[in-house]
């Protein structure tokens, strides 16, 4: 399969930005997951769904929404209560996701080719996120593998925490480049780098 391109284009601009005089308070980079997957419910048959998702990726999910798990590059986590993005690095979850959960249980969407995946990391990124994102983001309210699907205006966003002071956030392929600015936009006051 060819490399997807970036929809960044011209705004990614690697190196440090914005007030570095005290160190770079974040990191920002296009992260390049091989699947992104949706999968849905139907009424009452989430635990048969959520069976068929630590089958197929090996990750266990908590009960609820919200309740995420992130290990080794595969991540799942709850956006709604019977509906879950799925991440892995190596391409083809889609299909071997559908082989496992039968039509009576659910649907899987492969997002694959619509979202574009960007972690911010580092001690700030909690701070920035705050400003876009009407979400708590200490680690008590959104602890590690959680995840949370929100707005900002018109850009929705799924996120989660895929590490103590890093966020994967997955948005529409089609809005990363004006999403990408607003968020190095908001990262300038604690200095960022993108690589």
């Amino acid at each position: 399969m060819a490399e997807q391109l970036s929809p960044l284009g011209s705004v990614w601009k690697p190196g440090s930005h914005g007030n570095v005089s005290h160190g770079v308070g974040v990191t920002i980079s296009e992260i390049r997951p091989g699947s992104i997957v949706e999968a849905a419910a139907w009424h009452g048959s989430e635990k048969k769904l959520m069976a068929a998702i630590a089958q197929v990726t090996g990750l266990k999910l908590p009960d609820g929404a919200g309740g995420g798990v992130f290990r080794e590059g595969k991540g799942a986590f709850g956006i709604a209560p019977t509906r879950f993005v799925l991440v892995d690095q190596a391409e083809g979850l889609a299909e071997r996701l559908l082989a496992a959960v039968p039509v009576e249980i659910g649907s899987v969407v492969d997002l694959s080719h619509g979202r574009t995946a960007i972690r911010i990391a580092g001690p700030k990124a909690e701070w920035v996120l705050a400003k876009f994102f009407a979400i708590d983001f200490c680690e008590a309210a959104f602890p590690l593998g959680g995840g949370k699907a929100t707005v900002h205006h018109d850009f929705l966003t799924q996120i989660q925490r895929t590490a103590p002071q890093a966020f994967d956030l997955y948005v529409f392929r089609s809005f990363a480049r004006s999403f990408w600015q607003l968020l190095c936009h908001g990262a300038e006051d604690v200095g960022y780098e993108v690589f």
